[in-house]
């Protein structure tokens, strides 16, 4: 089954729920990033999270950027969801790899470390994106990102990632969910939504038993009647073109790119996302340069 996400709210108005299934993406970031096992499961619960709070974006253009850094040795995670929960991500060190937890599961949190911060970075193109962050309490993603909800938007959440790796080291199932109280949700509430988390288990194995998203809600908060209302494919998407990274080398300004130039007779960038590499030879970067003299 194709990646996908689903959007819900309850019937009695109390709680909005989105779900992603995201296995086939976090794969093929993986395969991008030859990520060791640790580092797909940091990549993966991260884009999965991008991905749901990206799609709830509705202005067209508009972007979440999630960056973590934690102080671990993988360095910055980082993943950049559009508006309609397509996802791009990468991370500092994709060749970090650690023990297993004594539970036998892979030890993200040591990965990602805790000392230091979650940022969250909402472009809706206006004059200045809005940004928020915490500090981050384990590095395990999920808890860090309920948390942010809580301190800086003062929206009560439930947040469930993970990811799933066969020991080829391929992703065998990856996705998430986010389950939201609205104004006026009671204790009656809370303890339904707690009591089905809690009953349903890990995410990886509900979505290595079922990778529909919808399902996957529908697990998870049992006691609620649902009305669906949006189901989307979404997929591991990058916008980088040679255009851009030409941008990128304007951005410069003339005197490093001469010294560029100079230096190193040309230049080959590479997208930190895709691995996309575009060669400017020595023409290309004289004739960049003769542009914006001309404009000067």
């Amino acid at each position: 089954m194709s990646d996908q996400l689903v959007r819900a709210i309850s019937k009695d108005g109390f709680v909005k729920a989105v779900a992603v299934s995201t296995r086939e993406l976090t794969e093929r970031a993986r395969q991008i990033h030859r990520t060791t096992p640790v580092a797909t499961a940091a990549l993966g619960r991260t884009l999965a999270a991008a991905s749901m709070m990206g799609n709830a974006l509705k202005g067209e253009g508009s972007s979440v950027t999630l960056q973590i850094k934690g102080g671990g040795p993988l360095g910055t995670v980082l993943a950049v969801s559009d508006n309609e929960g397509n996802v791009r991500g990468s991370v500092s060190d994709p060749s970090v790899d650690l023990p297993l937890r004594p539970d036998g599961k892979l030890d993200v949190g040591s990965a990602v470390g805790c000392d230091g911060t979650l940022t969250v970075i909402r472009d809706l193109h206006m004059k200045e994106p809005y940004v928020g962050s915490v500090g981050l309490l384990g590095g395990e993603i999920a808890e860090d990102l309920a948390a942010y909800f809580v301190e800086s938007e003062q929206i009560p959440t439930a947040c469930g990632l993970g990811v799933l790796v066969d020991r080829d080291q391929s992703v065998l199932a990856a996705g998430g969910y986010l389950i939201q109280l609205m104004p006026g949700a009671g204790e009656d509430i809370i303890t339904k939504v707690e009591g089905g988390i809690m009953a349903a288990g890990a995410v990886t194995g509900l979505l290595h038993e079922d990778s529909d998203a919808e399902s996957l809600l529908r697990r998870v908060m049992p006691d609620f009647e649902l009305e669906i209302l949006e189901k989307s494919p979404i997929e591991y998407r990058c916008y980088c073109s040679r255009d851009r990274m030409e941008r990128a080398l304007i951005s410069l300004g003339p005197e490093e790119l001469q010294a560029m130039l100079d230096e190193q007779g040309g230049a080959e960038l590479r997208c930190q996302f895709c691995d996309n590499v575009q060669t400017f030879t020595k023409a290309d970067l004289e004739e960049l340069l003769k542009n914006m003299k001309k404009k000067i």
